[in-house]
């Protein structure tokens, strides 16, 4: 199940912004952060997709979702503009955004292209 995760949990599993400036990922798998909104119409639309992500990829990436009007500080620190704005984070490289509702096909080449996961 794709997991809500708060600026402490960010800094928790993903990335500890606050100590370093330097990207090191935490996570044990690579993650895909989805920056979203209640009120987003696109949100709302690719939050099914992600879960069947999160499913036919279990185990093999984590998938996460951040409210941007609940944890303006942490959106604000990825320079978060329109949503959904998505961060992809492999594992031992840097991370890359995407934006917009992609779709399934287009994910799916992301997370073999950028994460280096496949089903």
């Amino acid at each position: 199940m794709v997991q809500t995760i708060t600026k402490q949990d960010f800094l928790d599993k993903v990335f500890n912004f606050e100590v370093s400036q330097e990207w090191d990922f935490a996570g044990d798998v690579p993650a895909i952060i989805d920056f979203y909104a209640d009120w987003c119409g696109p949100c709302k639309a690719l939050a099914p997709l992600l879960e069947e992500l999160q499913k036919e990829y279990n185990g093999k990436i984590n998938i996460y979702k951040v409210d941007t009007e609940a944890e303006q500080e942490l959106a604000g620190a990825f320079g978060i503009r329109s949503i959904p704005s998505l961060l992809f984070c492999p594992k031992g490289e840097k991370p890359q955004m995407a934006q917009g509702a992609l779709p399934k096909q287009q994910f799916e080449e992301l997370i073999k292209d950028i994460l280096k996961v496949e089903k």
